[in-house]
């Protein structure tokens, strides 16, 4: 039975729109994601909507409001847990905040990154396949399917109506 662990994952722009604040995951050595650059996100509550979870989840972490933010699309990612966890994520590109970004969190330290440059940073080896998506200028949003196996992605299939 498939019972996917639902998040939210964001990307917030820069005020002239040409870098993303990310997280170096360098808070815990325990983490999953330990040394990687990612957007930031995590877990929905069962008491809110993904909209509301991407809020709190930013508010938490960057210490910021976002004020206008897009749904760029959806990943289904099985097998991607520590465990073999599945994941169904809805990625967000938050297009305007309020207030000022934290530089760090419990997570990692938070950075302006170039948007072209994204690709050169370590991350996960999957987001290399919808980053681009999130940034692109098709207005559609994305779905995509990723299975990862051993901690690697193994396909990747992406629709856009």
């Amino acid at each position: 039975m498939y019972q996917p662990i639902i998040g939210t994952l964001g990307y917030i722009l820069s005020p002239d729109k040409k870098e993303t604040l990310l997280v170096h995951r360098n808070g815990r050595l325990e983490d999953h994601h330990h040394g990687k650059y990612n957007g930031l996100g995590g877990k929905m509550h069962s008491d809110e909507d993904v909209v509301a979870c991407m809020q709190r989840e930013i508010r938490e972490e960057a210490g910021i409001e976002c004020e206008e933010m897009v749904l760029r699309g959806t990943v289904n990612w099985t097998e991607f847990g520590p465990n073999g966890e599945n994941w169904l994520g809805f990625i967000f590109r938050i297009d305007r905040f309020s207030g000022i970004p934290k530089t760090e969190n419990e997570e990692g330290q938070l950075l302006w990154h170039p948007i072209n440059n994204l690709l050169e940073l370590p991350m996960w080896e999957g987001d290399r396949y919808f980053l681009p998506l999130v940034f692109d200028s098709d207005p559609r949003p994305f779905h995509g399917h990723m299975p990862y196996k051993n901690g690697h992605p193994c396909g990747w299939t992406v629709h856009r109506l």
